[in-house]
């Protein structure tokens, strides 16, 4: 059976945080249903309140499925923003990731939505990550144990946190290695012409 992948959406939501996992996830998929087998993953696109959303730079994303109906998923995918205080501030977005991570096995972060998680207290005691400007603000506000710099995620079991931006495509790799085996991870990579590192190291900055 596919494993159900949601990616919330809202206003100001950076559109390579969330399309980066889901072109990950959904190349695992169309890799497998190329060899004749079962399709690995279904991912769809929530938002809280399930209207039509604009991310930052304006473009407008439409279909999405209301949070409250999203049902059970396997893994939970939070992308950041550059104006992260407008989300912290918005009830609907804060209540959406609450609803939706209680019902989720994993949940995630790209980016800035790490915020997102610890604003719930998903991040409570645990080592994190985000984008490498923004480390020393998550730490600052003491929800986490640590901030962790020159990695492309942290991962913490049933929470895992990623760096900025394009480190959401590596964490996300990593946890199709971690749902279907190193080799399908390894060959999505390959398919979206990237180099991937399965320990999630990078330069430190």
């Amino acid at each position: 059976m596919a494993l159900r992948i949601g990616i919330l959406l809202y206003d100001g939501f950076d559109l390579i945080d969330s399309g980066g996992p889901y072109e990950a996830f959904l190349t695992a998929s169309r890799l497998a249903e190329r060899d004749g087998e079962a399709p690995l993953y279904e991912v769809m696109l929530i938002s809280p309140q399930g209207s039509d959303v604009t991310a930052f730079g304006g473009m407008t994303v439409t279909g999405t499925v209301p949070a409250s109906d999203a049902g059970v998923l396997h893994t939970l995918i939070v992308p950041g923003l550059v104006d992260i205080e407008a989300a912290r501030h918005d009830p609907a977005i804060g209540a959406a990731v609450a609803s939706l991570a209680a019902a989720a096995t994993v949940v995630a972060s790209v980016c800035t939505g790490a915020f997102l998680l610890s604003d719930q207290g998903l991040l409570e005691g645990l080592p994190a990550t985000t984008h490498w400007e923004d480390v020393d603000l998550l730490q600052g506000e003491k929800r986490i144990s640590v901030g962790v710099t020159g990695v492309r995620w942290v991962d913490n079991g049933a929470v895992v946190t990623s760096g900025g931006l394009t480190s959401g495509i590596h964490m996300a790799l990593h946890l199709i290695a971690r749902d279907c085996g190193l080799a399908v991870a390894q060959r999505t990579a390959r398919q979206l012409d990237l180099d991937w590192d399965p320990d999630g190291v990078r330069s430190v900055r």
